[in-house]
């Protein structure tokens, strides 16, 4: 199959927000980096570079140069595999960080990292490989295609779940479903998954920790009890609302002098907001939906199946991700701890973000003109 130049509009798009996360970054995490780290102001850029920007772009040119989309098609059932294995093992007592969620894996005398954020891509890779070998009958049968994807999205998402972190199951689930339904998923199983994840739902409110039952009833009331469970949504609030049209200035927020909590997480929309105000914050939202726009039209254009649902998958999974953060900065959904693509602070996060693009950097240069 015969290559041509890769997108580097979406590509540079790309690199564009990744430079705004990077700028805001610095601003948010100034007052936090500061009363955490000994009076250093820069330490959790620094982190973010050392442990985000330099193992992202390594990914990054591995997957967009050096691994064929093809032979990350051969190699995505091992990657599947080792992402299951990763998430079993933040189970194992010394290799998790032992606080009360077991979301971090511990490579001893090295660093810790994320496994759920590498389970994110595998997933998406493990789908569309999976779809690509079945023909349009098999997806829409109930024993060959239904029950199958039920297994493995349980799978996958359980084992989040259990960790637990809510959130990224989601995430996890949402962009499989869309992956499902691109795939030529029948309706009718699609509103099947769609009522048991309602049950679930209510059944997991039923028996969830105080604090996540807490989120629920704050979003249904924002307005209840403001220094308690309501105090997060409600500095939000007030940092994007104290923005307004052009912002207080580059490094003026007063909600990130230990006001607004994850400011340099979760809550780092509503400081860009305050910040910069509602044009650049609208300038930047239509920004993300360019890149979204862009990807789907390279999926559109792909050459096969695999190529189509993996940048599809990727797509959908950074827009899903946008949405759930955004939305719940702006009260449309609640908060459920979810980071901002590209921006919010995360290693592992970052460079898997960084390790996808370059995947789909590498499909663009195989599709059809």
């Amino acid at each position: 199959m015969r290559s041509h130049s890769p997108d580097y509009i979406f590509l540079s798009a790309v690199g564009i927000l990744l430079v705004f996360g990077l700028v805001m970054l610095i601003s948010a995490s100034s007052i936090f980096s500061f009363q955490n780290y000994g009076g250093d102001s820069y330490n959790i850029i620094k982190q973010q570079l050392l442990r985000g920007i330099i193992p992202g772009l390594f990914l990054f040119f591995l997957f967009f140069k050096l691994i064929n989309y093809k032979t990350l098609r051969k190699i995505t059932p091992l990657l599947m595999l080792l992402a299951v294995i990763l998430l079993v093992l933040v189970f194992i007592p010394g290799l998790n960080t032992g606080d009360e969620t077991k979301s971090w894996l511990k490579i001893p005398g090295l660093f810790s990292f994320q496994p759920s954020e590498f389970m994110k891509i595998a997933f998406i890779l493990f789908l569309a490989l999976w779809f690509d070998r079945r023909g349009k009958r098999e997806i829409k049968n109930f024993w060959t295609g239904f029950l199958p994807f039920a297994f493995w999205l349980g799978l996958s998402a359980g084992l989040v779940i259990l960790q637990p972190d809510l959130g990224t199951a989601i995430i996890i689930i949402l962009s499989s479903l869309m992956v499902y339904f691109l795939a030529g998923a029948k309706k009718t199983h699609l509103l099947f998954i769609f009522l048991i994840g309602i049950i679930g739902f209510l059944i997991f409110i039923n028996f969830a920790p105080d604090y996540q039952k807490n989120r629920l009833s704050v979003f249904l009331n924002p307005q209840i009890n403001k220094l308690s469970s309501g105090y997060h949504i409600n500095q939000a609030f007030l940092a994007i609302g104290s923005g307004g049209m052009f912002g207080v200035g580059f490094g003026q927020s007063r909600q990130k002098f230990a006001y607004l909590p994850e400011v340099i997480g979760d809550s780092i929309f509503a400081i860009i907001s305050e910040e910069l105000g509602f044009i650049i914050s609208a300038g930047f939202i239509v920004l993300m939906i360019f890149i979204f726009i862009r990807g789907f039209q390279i999926a559109k254009k792909s050459r096969d199946t695999f190529a189509y649902l993996t940048v599809a998958g990727i797509i959908s999974l950074l827009a899903i991700q946008c949405i759930v953060n955004i939305g719940a900065m702006v009260g449309v959904m609640p908060l459920t701890g979810v980071t901002l693509p590209f921006v919010s602070y995360g290693g592992s996060s970052l460079a898997i973000s960084l390790a996808a693009v370059g995947i789909i950097g590498n499909i663009s240069r195989y599709t059809r003109k």
